[in-house]
């Protein structure tokens, strides 16, 4: 607990297997009062190496439901553990789990509902090892998403994220896509909905076992990004109405 508030982290989990043992062994566990792992139907060990590890919270999907599907899951299960404040953690080791308790901190001290990693204050992102074609990509659809939605984020592609309760139980996570471009639709619920979101530093490792995704699924990912952003201006503007922002 911290200031009262309960504590849960949750990996989203698709083959790794690699990794996903370094990831949880730096989880502060003085801090966090549980964490879980949703494993979406990988195909090599990565649930063998969670049993082994004794993850206590282990739900496997029959099938891949895909990225977003995978944090449908996630946030449900950590509502239902009656966590205050979730932490989205990927489990192949890109992000450093030593950022959880300044993230957990500006939830439970009242100052922002939201708190995202950012790769891109600082240096972090290409000193890590961002490829330059994404840096570039990350930096011009950033740019456009900030024009479209009047905001002022470093970047909108982060998988780190920390999240309130009271965020989580307003906005309609589930009416988003299973895909990758879920991050993104719920970051433009978020503020849709009237929440802050506070940014922190984040170091970042690019290495061959951490997940990426390919050209083509980028460039999807890249188109359903600018719909996003074009979908939430005409929304506000009163020119479209979508169902994706509305209530619970």
């Amino acid at each position: 607990m911290l200031l009262g508030k309960k504590i849960i982290v949750v990996l989203p989990a698709y083959n790794a297997e690699k990794t996903i043992a370094q990831t949880i062994a730096e989880i502060p566990l003085d801090l966090v009062d549980e964490y879980v792992v949703v494993d979406d139907a990988s195909t090599d060990n990565t649930l063998k190496v969670a049993n082994n590890l004794k993850v206590k919270n282990l739900i496997k999907h029959d099938k891949n439901r895909g990225y977003g599907g995978n944090q449908k899951t996630c946030y449900d299960t950590a509502l239902q553990l009656d966590g205050d404040i979730v932490i989205m953690l990927h489990p192949d080791y890109q992000y450093t789990p030593k950022l959880i308790p300044s993230m957990a901190h500006m939830i439970a001290s009242g100052l922002y509902p939201v708190v995202i990693a950012s790769r891109i204050l600082g240096k972090g992102a290409l000193k890590g090892g961002m490829p330059k074609y994404k840096y570039i990509s990350n930096r011009l659809l950033t740019w456009g998403q900030n024009l479209l939605i009047n905001q002022k984020l470093s970047e909108y592609h982060s998988g780190y994220r920390a999240f309130s309760r009271e965020v989580l139980e307003t906005v309609n996570y589930h009416a988003n896509s299973d895909d990758f471009v879920f991050d993104n639709q719920m970051l433009a619920q978020i503020f849709m909905a009237g929440f802050e979101i506070a940014e922190i530093t984040c170091p970042t490792k690019y290495f061959k076992e951490a997940s990426s995704i390919n050209l083509r699924r980028s460039i999807k990912y890249g188109l359903g990004v600018l719909k996003t952003s074009f979908g939430y201006f005409l929304h506000k503007q009163r020119i479209i109405s979508l169902s994706l922002y509305e209530s619970k």
